[in-house]
């Protein structure tokens, strides 16, 4: 039987991680027709169809399932022994999928001295609506809103963080005030998700301020809705390491305040990796783990650690904190406010 070239098994990873022949030459930078080409010597060799065609992509047969266990195993052993034998420390990728407002405002200003430390890794950040799977390997690591109950993963509790309703002082400037969350019933426009395109249930803010309010200027992105708050278009529900490090908002009614955790994941064959712990581990080689205090939060829980449904140890060098400078609102910007309105508060964050 001849020998089967390693670049055919990196194809046929590439097309099971990504679901389509076209993603999978992106990632290994080449064209489809390359790829389709490989999986077909592949399966030649195998004697076995490895992949279903269908609308979606390409969906592993079972014999592709059987294969993709034992393919996943040697490709981590080459990534090891070439981490052993650099002198630049890990390399390979690291594929972190996080949500857009935590990958945008936290995990993005740290990757370039991560990048520094590590130059034989690459990082591939996905901040976007919804999450890759590490069950399915979609992403090496992921920060998700919720502990994950099933699956071969290993969950630890990042960080709870602080929400609260922001406006701009030019929005409620001679506008009814808001003393209370029935205020914002009437005579106020109110920003946030499109109800039936939330994709975690975490992410259904206004329900926990008055269950009777509803957005009316609505996004998928917690971006948009940012901007649109500091456009002075409404009312709305930010992370307060969004809001409060934006000097042109305000806090509205500061005394309510929805409290959120996130969840940091990874699959329990990969979880030791060394290119894998160098996004998890402690300072100074950190890129994700913030303390709750970077988040706002007033009611910080100890860490927990999960594997699958049932709790585990976590190795000490993945325990960490990533320190980030959390800037202070101008006190002029939020007496302004204050005087605009008598719901919104005065204080600093």
């Amino acid at each position: 039987m001849q020998a089967t070239d390693w670049s055919d098994f990196q194809a046929f990873l590439a097309v099971a991680r990504t679901g389509q022949l076209a993603r999978a030459g992106r990632m290994m930078g080449m064209d489809a027709t390359t790829i389709g080409r490989r999986l077909r010597r592949l399966e030649s060799q195998m004697g076995a169809t490895l992949f279903e065609q269908t609308r979606e992509g390409q969906i592993l047969t079972p014999a592709g399932e059987r294969l993709l266990a034992v393919v996943e195993q040697m490709a981590m052993a080459s990534s090891e022994l070439e981490s052993a034998n650099s002198p630049s420390g890990p390399t390979g990728s690291v594929r972190i999928s996080v949500s857009e407002g935590f990958g945008s405002w936290i995990v993005a200003r740290h990757l370039g001295d991560f990048a520094a430390r590590y130059p034989g890794l690459s990082v591939d950040l996905v901040a976007s609506n919804g999450f890759l799977s590490p069950s399915r390997r979609e992403a090496d690591i992921a920060v998700l809103l919720s502990r994950p109950k099933t699956g071969p993963l290993i969950a630890r509790k990042l960080s709870n963080y602080t929400l609260r309703m922001y406006a701009s002082p030019t929005y409620l400037a001679g506008r009814k005030s808001i003393l209370a969350p029935a205020d914002l019933r009437q005579g106020h426009q109110l920003i946030g998700y499109v109800p039936e395109l939330i994709y975690a249930p975490e992410l259904n803010y206004l329900s926990d301020i008055d269950p009777s309010l509803a957005a009316t200027l609505r996004s998928t992105s917690i971006l948009a809705q940012h901007i649109m708050l500091t456009a002075h278009a409404g009312v709305g529900v930010l992370p307060c390491f969004i809001g409060d490090a934006d000097p042109s908002l305000v806090r509205v009614l500061p005394d309510h305040s929805i409290t959120r955790s996130f969840w940091l994941v990874t699959h329990k064959d990969t979880h030791g990796l060394q290119r894998i712990r160098r996004g998890l581990i402690r300072p100074p080689e950190r890129i994700i783990a913030p303390t709750h205090r970077d988040f706002g939060c007033d009611d910080h829980q100890p860490p927990q650690v999960t594997q699958g449904a049932h709790a585990a140890s976590l190795p000490t060098r993945v325990t960490a904190s990533v320190s980030m400078v959390r800037p202070t609102m101008p006190s002029s910007t939020r007496h302004a406010a204050g005087r605009a309105n008598s719901g919104v508060s005065t204080r600093a964050p």
